[in-house]
């Protein structure tokens, strides 16, 4: 006889998150994250991405249920039959982006991003960045609002309102894209292999300061910021039949 699933839930602080949680934990009842077989995450987009970080540690797929707005990478609430739905749910994995941001005061930051690492102006003036990939100088000086870096899962966020390219989930590449770029002014980004390290240097960081940011989590007054692939963490995200990432990321290219 097959053991029944553990699961744990967790939700966002909106009503209807937590009266969701509430409901579903009566239901099926709900057991502490390290003893679960399944996470099973309710709120939107920016919720998903919150326990995805928060749980890394602990190995256990997500599966989300919309209880937010866009749910990019949530799937349709429903409260019959969940366990079978998480039984059959098929899994993407995805490596995070590492950021390792060098502040003025010689402090350095770091962070792990599922969607983008951006740089973004933090006053009036464009910011002017130098951009180097594996340590060769690619770029002397993009003039721009920002710059991003996006994995595959990441590039129907941020990365498509600043005109970036969709990416295949399974696309062993990254994108690096231009936030209302100024000079050059044809430039629009480039695709870039996995593996490649990124590094943004700040030409004028006092009369032009610029901040970073991963998945939220925001450091001010950058002079330097590294972006790579870490291949050492593994996001697990379930998905129900015939609506997993590859599809979503699709349906995105004709709406």
């Amino acid at each position: 006889m097959t053991a029944p699933m553990r699961i744990t839930f967790m939700a966002s602080e909106t009503a209807q998150a937590q009266a969701a949680r509430e409901r579903l934990v009566a239901r099926y009842g709900s057991v502490p994250a390290k003893q679960a077989d399944v996470i099973v995450a309710l709120g939107g987009d920016g919720f998903m991405l919150q326990t995805l970080h928060g749980t890394a540690h602990l190995g256990l797929p997500v599966y989300g249920m919309n209880c937010g707005t866009i749910g990019f990478l949530m799937n349709e609430f429903g409260e019959d039959g969940l366990s079978d739905r998480v039984a059959e749910a098929e899994e993407a994995v995805i490596n995070p982006l590492h950021m390792t941001a060098h502040r003025a005061d010689g402090s350095i930051s770091e962070a792990l991003a599922i969607n983008e690492v951006s740089l973004l102006r933090a006053g009036p003036q464009a910011a002017r960045l130098a951009i180097s990939i594996d340590g060769k100088r690619r770029m002397e000086e993009l003039v721009c609002d920002g710059a991003l870096v996006c994995t595959p899962a990441g590039s129907t966020a941020y990365n498509y309102s600043a005109h970036g390219p969709i990416l295949p989930i399974g696309a062993e590449v990254l994108a690096l894209t231009a936030v209302a770029a100024f000079r050059p002014r044809r430039w629009r980004g480039a695709l870039l292999p996995k593996s490649a390290r990124v590094r943004f240097d700040v030409l004028d960081p006092v009369k032009r300061p610029v901040m970073a940011d991963a998945d939220g989590r925001s450091v001010r007054e950058v002079v330097a910021v590294e972006v790579w692939s870490d291949p050492g963490v593994r996001h697990r995200i379930l998905f129900d039949p015939g609506h997993g990432l590859e599809e979503r990321l699709t349906r995105e290219q004709f709406v």
